[in-house]
């Protein structure tokens, strides 16, 4: 085992323990428990905000499975890496201060809160709570995979092992922190997620000899290296373009983003963390990625594309530095993991045991059922990610593109749309999941296109017809 590697990495994570046990105070302080425990008492500032934007967003896919990915396509991956700048910009503006109102109107603690204030219907609030489960399922043993490969390329333990210690690490520190104890740290990982992108970045071109000796390397082993289009020219301008809709635009539509966009403060944070996260977004994506790419001509022969970023840091950098690097990419999959825990728990006690099991439950209980299933969606997560896919980024776009199917357009045009009703929510929902679901397995790049082009159009048609169909029976209704 590497110490001078390790050490740093132990540092920061007890570092992040001791600001889960901080959190833990404000959760015994406060009256609300749920509103503190899931979405930390609507206190965040602009840095707090963007920063856990970032780290949420930012995770194993961007710092471990992306460098990967452009590993083996090239500087085309890059390229398309960079359709995510304008994920927080769109998150924020899109949703902004109407959604934040309207969270506030409905108390919603959660996007399904939202989604039932907004249309009054049990079968949205049931069909919203399955997708998030079977969706955030796929995106966290995605993390979960990045965090133990991180765990096992630095310790040489077996993958086993380091999944059991990186499963233990996040599970107590979800429970006893809460949202607050996620945003903080957040706030705290999208530095280091930073800080280590610049030094790696440095680091590797230095190795390299440069960026025109490294561009030169490249393009002599194979000139698509070097182009727009991937090593086999299978990244089309299409394919490409497509890839808008699911790192882009259609992340408002995924529950753990869009629900920060309802815990900030003030509209002055929100301005903030608009230009903060977008200017980090651009640096941290391409930085990560173009390390990806540059590594090839330093390391060729990677065969694992997920242990690219690990061994590249631990060639370039001294030991103790590497380590300090290294927290960059844990950083941003506990950061993620730890996120998409608590949404999962939040999903399951306050969306459908609060709603419709319990209604009356003490505080007491809420409190157990919150710890316990934590808890258990941990453990169940720890078994899934057993058995680890090739490249864990082709796994959390998976994720990505299903929660998108089913909830940019309830969400969106529920919050701009008057006419939009519960029948054009279920009818959106049902159809972006299922046709996600069936294009994925027969037909996985319709027509050129990333696969999430084809459910988030028919999601859309499905959401106004279904809304224009039934506007009396709604209204009738009301």
């Amino acid at each position: 085992m590497n110490w001078d590697v390790v050490i740093p990495l132990l540092v920061f994570l007890l570092f992040i323990f001791a600001i889960g046990f901080w959190a833990s105070r404000h959760i015994a302080a406060k009256s609300n428990f749920l509103q503190e425990y899931f979405l930390g008492s609507r206190e965040l500032g602009g840095l707090v905000l963007a920063m856990t934007m970032i780290a949420t967003y930012g995770s194993a896919s961007s710092f471990v499975g992306g460098p990967g990915a452009a590993y083996s396509e090239g500087l085309g991956w890059v390229l398309l890496s960079m359709s995510q700048v304008a994920t927080g910009y769109f998150v924020l503006m899109i949703l902004g201060k109407k959604f934040a109102i309207k969270a506030r109107q409905y108390k919603a603690i959660t996007l399904v809160d939202y989604l039932k204030g907004r249309y009054n219907s049990k079968a949205v609030v049931l069909l919203s709570a399955v997708s998030i489960i079977i969706f955030l399922f796929s995106a966290m043993t995605a993390q979960w995979v990045g965090g133990a490969r991180l765990i096992e390329s630095l310790t040489g333990l077996s993958y086993t092992s380091a999944l059991f210690i990186f499963a233990f690490a996040v599970i107590i520190y979800v429970i006893i922190g809460g949202f607050r104890a996620v945003a903080v740290t957040d706030a705290l990982q999208g530095i280091v997620m930073f800080v280590g992108t610049l030094i790696i970045l440095v680091g590797t071109i230095i190795a390299g000899g440069g960026m025109g000796n490294i561009m030169s390397d490249l393009a002599n082993e194979n000139p698509n290296l070097v182009s727009p289009f991937g090593h086999d020219g299978s990244l089309t301008p299409l394919y490409v373009s497509s890839f808008w809709i699911l790192v882009g635009v259609g992340v408002v539509g995924l529950p753990q983003v869009a629900v920060r966009a309802m815990s900030y403060k003030d509209a002055k944070g929100m301005h903030r963390a608009l230009i903060i996260g977008t200017i980090v977004v651009a640096f941290m994506m391409f930085g990560m990625h173009l390390v990806g790419v540059m590594a090839r001509p330093i390391l060729p022969g990677i065969e694992v594309a997920d242990s690219v970023m690990p061994t590249i840091t631990m060639e370039v950098l001294p030991a103790w530095l590497a380590g300090v690097v290294l927290a960059a990419p844990m950083a941003a999959i506990m950061s993620t993991v730890d996120s998409l825990l608590l949404l999962v728990s939040s999903t399951v006690v306050k969306d459908v045991y609060l709603n419709y099991v319990n209604p009356k439950a003490t505080r007491k209980k809420v409190k157990t059922m919150s710890f316990a299933v934590t808890a258990l969606l941990g453990i169940a997560v720890f078994a899934l990610a057993l058995s680890p896919p090739d490249l864990l980024i082709w796994l959390n776009l998976f994720a990505f593109g299903g929660l998108e199917s089913a909830f940019i357009w309830p969400v969106v045009l529920g919050l701009y749309w008057a006419k939009g009703n519960k029948y054009g929510a279920m009818a959106s929902i049902i159809a972006g999941v299922a046709s996600y679901s069936i294009i994925h397995n027969i037909w996985p790049e319709p027509f050129g296109m990333h696969t999430v082009t084809v459910p988030v159009l028919l999601s859309f048609l499905s959401y106004v017809t279904a809304s224009l169909l039934t506007a009396r029976k709604a209204a009738s209704l009301s």
